[in-house]
């Protein structure tokens, strides 16, 4: 039985030999005894130790992967552990190459969302094993790739190899509350970027596509979207309800939300999502691969793009959206209200600013008595060009795991921290390699493919079971028991194991192409972004 993690070094040390200029010689073997071993140590260790943002200590888990590469020979000079804040810290690490080239930045965020021990069957600061299933927080989201990175790391050093390149391992804190107080890959970048120059960056994100239970596709993640959100309001001076007005700050604003449900902004592709159509055309069928082609030809039809438009996560890749999630309204039950005010979230395609969406939603509203203001500011950032080197090796690897399936370029729907890294010159591509081996209600999907099932690490009281529960849209959905959940990155429209397999499995690497690998990473709802 092979673990996330364990699977995990395998691709890490497959991909990064191919694109690193020579070939260590274990790349394609399988992984050493001692090296699953090891790997576990890792694993757990990172588990266990509580990376929140309330309690926890992201400095103490940078200095214990820092403690590991130098116990396996790495010079201190090139095991830098930063304490960017209060129990916040980041780590830094370099395999030294030949130097031929630019180095490559392998990145993992150690943070992980809350989690309340009422809330879990067992501790979620203790990693267990149960009926092949990895339990704990952070098991997937994204501890598993932390792990893989520093193995490879560990297992590279002892080999002695030596790529033409130096690899650079990043794990930053903060990834899951978007880096907002600039102490993971914003303050790395402000204060140490000549020690995260590089030619380009691989992090999580990606995965394989499952559909009737079968993988599809092999996405990398180049782009992303701004997320935006805007407050909506109408004033009125207000009154008694004994004595109501026609002119009420509830109607006004329920029927600018009308309006909105009925708008949408116009098709906007870039190179990735195109990239995305035009592959995705070759893996489906009938009408829908006709839609896709009609999507990307010179004049597209508008009966297809309107097709197209009617499935969720297809909608999310050639436009901007915007969505209400939020209503407030009102002082007193016997009053009438003088503020009703709506959260507007708005996913921005590359390329369109968020002042153009904001005055969009006023001619859409078409009311002059509305406000729209900004909630936050965010960072946009355009879309990273395909790594042709990079492509190539992913291409050749794929029907090593997954025969038959293509990869794919596609655009995340939600909020990374790879666009800090684009804005800072370094390009970044999202690819994890992760699936859901059970999960088989997974719809196509626009980003995340294995996001029904991928890095969930959230609580269970009984072993996962087959794919059932809601369908979870562009909002969170929110469950009683466990919180709000979303599909992570792609916010697409799927079967959502509310009860079942929601981690990250990937394949044996066997030519023959079976599922042996059972062990899955098993936890949280990631927090919405």
């Amino acid at each position: 039985m092979r673990h996330p993690a364990v699977q995990a070094v395998i691709q890490a040390t497959v991909l990064i030999a191919s694109v690193a200029g020579s070939v260590t010689p274990s790349a394609a073997e399988p992984v050493p005894p001692a090296t699953q071993q090891l790997t576990r140590e890792i694993y757990k260790e990172l588990v266990e130790i509580n990376t929140t943002q309330s309690v926890g200590d992201t400095y103490a888990a940078a200095k214990a992967m820092g403690a590991r590469l130098v116990a396996a020979g790495f010079p201190r000079a090139d095991v830098q552990v930063f304490q960017s804040g209060p129990r916040r810290g980041d780590l830094v690490a370099r395999l030294r190459g030949t130097g031929k080239r630019k180095p490559l930045l392998l990145v993992a965020h150690i943070d992980v969302v809350e989690a309340k021990r009422e809330d879990w069957g067992s501790d979620p600061f203790k990693m267990i094993e149960k009926d092949g299933y990895f339990y704990g927080r952070g098991t997937g989201d994204d501890k598993y790739m932390a792990t893989a990175w520093i193995v490879n790391m560990i297992r590279w050093k002892k080999e002695g190899y030596k790529p033409d390149r130096d690899l650079i391992v990043v794990l930053e804190t903060d990834e899951e509350i978007g880096d907002r107080n600039g102490l993971g890959i914003r303050w790395l970048i402000k204060n140490h970027r000549d020690l995260i120059d590089a030619e380009y960056a691989l992090n999580e994100g990606g995965g394989v596509g499952a559909k009737d239970g079968k993988p599809f596709a092999n996405s990398i993640q180049t782009a992303e979207k701004m997320v935006q959100g805007f407050w909506v309001e109408a004033r009125n001076p207000g009154g008694h309800s004994s004595q109501p007005r026609r002119d009420n700050a509830i109607y006004e604003l329920a029927d600018a939300l009308a309006r909105l449900e009925k708008f949408s902004f116009p098709v906007v592709l870039n190179d990735t999502t195109r990239g995305f159509f035009e592959k995705m055309a070759t893996v489906e069928h009938g009408q829908l691969a006709q839609d896709m082609k009609s999507l990307v030809s010179a004049r597209p039809d508008q009966a297809a793009i309107d097709r197209l438009s009617e499935k969720p996560p297809y909608n999310a890749q050639i436009r901007t959206t915007c969505v209400a999630t939020r209503l407030e309204g009102g002082h007193a039950d016997n009053a009438l209200p003088q503020l009703a005010r709506a959260m507007v979230n708005c996913r921005i395609v590359p390329g369109q600013s968020s002042e153009e969406v904001g005055k969009a939603l006023e001619t859409a509203f078409a009311d002059p008595k509305l406000t729209v203001t900004r909630a936050e500011t965010n960072t946009p950032s355009d879309p990273s060009a395909m790594n042709p080197e990079l492509l190539a090796a992913i291409e050749k690897l794929t029907p090593k795991f997954w025969p038959g399936i293509p990869a794919v370029p596609t655009m995340s729907a939600g909020a990374t921290d790879g666009r800090f890294l684009r804005n800072a010159a370094v390009p970044t591509a999202r690819t994890s390699g992760s699936r859901c081996r059970r999960c088989s209600r997974a719809s196509s999907t626009s980003t995340s493919w294995s996001s029904c099932c991928r890095a969930a690490d959230r609580p269970h009281d009984r072993p996962p079971r087959a794919c059932r529960g809601a369908d979870a849209g562009p909002a969170s959905v929110r469950s009683p028991r466990h919180g709000a959940m979303r599909p992570p990155f792609a916010w697409v429209r799927m079967r959502f194991c509310r009860h079942g397999d929601l981690g990250v499995t990937t394949p044996s690497a066997a030519a023959s192409g079976s599922w042996a690998l059972r062990a899955t990473a098993v936890g949280h709802p990631p927090v919405a972004r």
